[in-house]
C-alpha cells in the first residue's frame, strides 16, 4: 500500500505493517466463519515485491507468519499473479514460486465440484517460456476431459488476471487477457460447462458474462485502486447455483455472513 501511496511502485514496498494488519484482520475473519468454509483460496499478488526485489524474501516471510493462523481446518489455495512470478515469467521465477506456495497450477475436488487454478501470467506473456504454457495448455485439456467424464456438478477457475473486467469483448490493457487469447479460452471454459471463473489484480470489484460462463473480479485485502473496501468474497455453492458477495473485512468479522446466504446452505446437523 505505500508504494501506491507514495507512487513509487518500484521501490517504495519498504514498509508493510499496515498491509500486515490487514491480511492479520481477514484471517481472524475467516477463522470466525459459521459454518467453516471448505478453503480459502488467495487468486494472486500474494506480496508486493517482484522476483529478485530487495524486500520480496521479507515479505513473504511475513506473509506466512499470518496465514499460519488460520483455522488448521481450513486449506488455503494460492494462485500465483504477476507480482509473484513477474509480468514476463520464467523458469525460474516459477519454480520459485513453486518451491515457497505450492504448485503453480493443479485440480481438486470438493463435495463434488471441480475446481481448476491456473497460472494466467502464462497466458499474458509466455515469451520467455513457452513450453510451460504448452505443459498447462495440455494439463488443462486433460482436466476439462476428466471433469466432462465425472459429470461434476459444477467446475469453478480461480486464476490472477481477469479474461475480461466487465465485456468479454472489452479492449485489451494491463488488467485483463489479450483478446485473442481470451476468445479461445472463454469458448474453451463455455463448452467445458465452467460456471465461474475468480480473479483479481484489478484491486476493484469487477466482472460480467460470456454466454453463460460468469467472470467474477474481486477487489484485495490489501491495496484498493478504487472505490471499494478492504475486503473478501464469500463463495456459496450449492447444487443449482453459485452465489457470492463481497464483505468488507470489518463487516465479515463483525456480522459473519447474512441469512440470505446462509439459507442457501444445508441446514448444520
Amino acid at each position: 500500500m505505500k508504494a501506491w501511496t507514495h507512487g513509487d511502485t518500484n521501490n517504495g514496498d519498504d514498509e508493510w505493517e499496515e498491509d500486515m494488519k490487514l491480511a492479520e484482520q481477514a484471517v481472524q475473519a475467516i477463522n470466525k466463519l459459521n459454518p467453516k468454509p471448505k478453503f480459502f483460496v488467495l487468486c494472486g499478488d500474494l506480496v508486493h515485491g517482484m522476483p529478485g526485489t530487495r524486500w520480496r524474501n521479507n515479505q513473504l516471510q511475513d506473509l506466512k507468519d499470518v496465514l499460519k493462523n488460520t483455522n488448521q481446518d481450513i486449506p488455503l489455495v494460492f494462485a500465483s499473479g504477476n507480482h509473484d512470478v513477474g509480468n514476463t515469467p520464467t523458469k525460474e521465477t516459477i519454480d520459485d514460486y513453486c518451491k515457497n506456495w505450492g504448485d503453480d497450477y493443479f485440480s481438486f475436488w470438493v463435495g463434488g465440484v471441480f475446481f481448476l487454478v491456473l497460472n494466467s501470467q502464462l497466458y499474458f506473456d509466455s515469451s520467455q517460456c513457452p513450453e510451460l504454457r504448452q505443459a498447462q495448455d495440455a494439463w488443462l485439456d486433460e482436466q476439462l476431459a476428466v471433469a466432462a467424464n465425472q459429470k461434476c456438478k459444477h467446475i469453478i477457475v480461480f486464476q490472477h488476471i481477469p479474461l475480461f473486467l466487465s465485456k468479454p469483448d472489452e479492449d485489451h490493457d494491463y488488467f485483463n487477457l489479450d483478446k485473442s487469447v481470451r476468445q479461445e479460452i472463454m469458448e474453451k471454459f463455455h463448452k467445458a460447462g465452467i460456471k465461474a471463473v475468480f480473479s483479481g489484480h484489478y484491486h476493484r470489484n469487477a466482472g460480467g458474462f460470456y454466454k453463460d460462463l460468469e467472470m467474477v473480479v474481486s477487489s484485495a485485502i490489501g491495496c484498493q485502486l478504487g472505490k471499494d473496501t478492504h475486503g473478501l468474497r464469500v463463495v456459496v455453492v450449492t447444487e443449482e447455483k453459485v452465489v457470492h458477495k463481497y464483505y468488507s473485512l470489518d463487516e465479515l468479522g463483525s456480522h459473519g455472513i447474512e441469512k440470505e446466504l446462509l439459507d442457501l446452505l444445508p441446514k448444520q446437523k
